[in-house]
């Protein structure tokens, strides 16, 4: 299988960080051979929000299939591997966006914790909302697109709005470990994530995660259990081995070069490794993927 990366490039007002496209499109897109990624799982380079109004489905998110159906929200984060479904086409609309826009509204607008643990790795990708809460996701969804459409639309404007219907979305979520993860430690674990992601490669040390963000291994740790249910070892380990899924995928690379690439001195270091989190080897794992 070769996953292809799609970078964030809007029809219209490529300035502003944000695109709302009706599902429908996507899947005529399917057939137009200069965007054929759209019939494979691909890499996106920011994040995407399905809106899930008629029919149902499935939706392929990092090697595995979540079930969706009208009043289905998914949530699908920068670098995420996903496939749409073009058998049962549900019916809904793509709202993709980049980190700057969500960085200017965290920035610019007092927004509920909730609305900052989007990005959380312990919430499910996807959930059901209300029929009291799609209602008023509709009108806000139709507030975005009207704003959205004009020439010249109003920032503050839109950033407000869409600011609101994250904060609906996100209060439908399930919220287990909001009553432990204050603003502060999810700051915090945000930060430790992002760290992740630029130094996987390097370390795969928690204590070095720890002395980066100023903190002690034990509340580090602490944190990430709060927040996910792992400790930072096993989310260091999870992220990797992601990773390395990703890319024997993406790029079908070979097991010597990927295991340079992640930071192994040894490939039998690596092989071992990835048997140990997944219970196949790395040439196992491709080989199903061609199948």
């Amino acid at each position: 299988m070769n996953i292809p990366k799609v970078e964030f490039s809007p029809k219209t007002h490529k300035n502003i960080g944000i695109e709302i496209i009706e599902l429908s499109d996507i899947y005529k897109r399917s057939t137009d051979e200069t965007e054929n990624f759209i019939t494979q799982p691909h890499r996106i380079k920011f994040h995407n929000l399905l809106y899930i109004t008629q029919g149902s489905g499935t939706h392929f998110i990092d090697f595995n299939t979540y079930t969706i159906q009208a009043g289905s929200v998914v949530f699908i984060n920068k670098n995420q591997v996903h496939a749409f479904d073009l058998v049962n086409q549900p019916q809904g609309k793509l709202i993709i966006f980049t980190d700057e826009f969500l960085d200017t509204i965290f920035t610019t607008i007092k927004t509920p914790l909730a609305a900052h643990n989007y990005l959380l790795t312990s919430y499910s990708p996807t959930l059901t909302l209300t029929k009291e809460i799609r209602k008023t996701c509709d009108v806000l969804l139709t507030e975005i697109e009207k704003e959205y459409q004009i020439t010249d639309p109003n920032l503050n404007f839109l950033n407000l709005i869409f600011s609101a219907l994250l904060t609906k979305f996100t209060s439908q979520r399930t919220r287990s470990y909001e009553q432990y993860l204050s603003e502060s430690r999810t700051e915090k674990f945000m930060r430790f994530i992002k760290l992740l992601e630029g130094n996987y490669t390097n370390s795969r040390d928690a204590k070095i995660y720890a002395d980066m963000l100023h903190m002690t291994y034990k509340s580090l740790n602490q944190i990430c259990k709060l927040a996910t249910k792992q400790t930072t070892k096993q989310l260091i380990d999870a992220y990797i081995i992601l990773e390395a899924k990703r890319k024997l995928s993406i790029e079908n690379i070979r097991v010597q070069q990927l295991a340079d690439e992640l930071g192994f001195d040894e490939v039998t270091n690596f092989v071992k490794y990835f048997k140990k989190n997944t219970l196949i080897t790395p040439s196992q794992f491709k080989k199903s993927m061609k199948g």
